[in-house]
């Protein structure tokens, strides 16, 4: 009896470590260098949000929601939440981060470099040749720009 308890407590102590193990070692979304680095090009003003803003409300809405903090229909059939676009951790992000993970996608996100329009080029290490994915990048930057009274563009 004895020998069974131990080894059900040696059973339980792997068991436990490998789930921290698998924890601490999920896949980080890691950026390329070069995408860390890059900046937007498109100015973030009233025609480039609004533009934005068709982008996200086809692209994104399902999953992030109309608050930007994950809080879409889609979201709920996730397994993991979506990001949270209001939070300081995101908004520290580069320009050139927020269009790398748009496009490549990770996980339960997808990767929308084939299906926003025009904008394959965009993977190459630049914001490629139209303003889709800086619009985009442009508009979800709003969600971090919010104060007591004011509704969201």
């Amino acid at each position: 009896m004895k020998k069974i308890i131990v080894l059900l407590g040696v059973v339980a102590f792997i068991t436990t470590t490998l789930s921290f193990r698998i924890l601490i070692n999920e896949d980080p979304w890691k950026v390329p260098e070069k995408y860390e680095k890059l900046k937007n090009p498109v100015p973030a003003d009233e025609a480039s949000i609004a533009s934005g803003k068709e982008l996200y409300n086809y692209f994104c809405l399902s999953c992030h929601g109309t608050d930007g903090k994950g809080s879409g229909k889609r979201a709920l059939k996730l397994d993991q939440s979506p990001t949270d676009f209001t939070t300081e951790a995101f908004q520290k992000q580069s320009d050139g981060a927020l269009l790398f993970k748009i496009y490549s996608g990770h996980k339960e996100m997808p990767a929308f470099k084939k299906r926003m329009p025009g904008n394959q080029d965009a993977m190459d290490g630049s914001f490629g040749k139209t303003r889709i994915p800086g619009d985009i990048v442009n508009y979800v930057r709003t969600f971090g720009k919010k104060t007591a009274h004011t509704l969201h563009p």
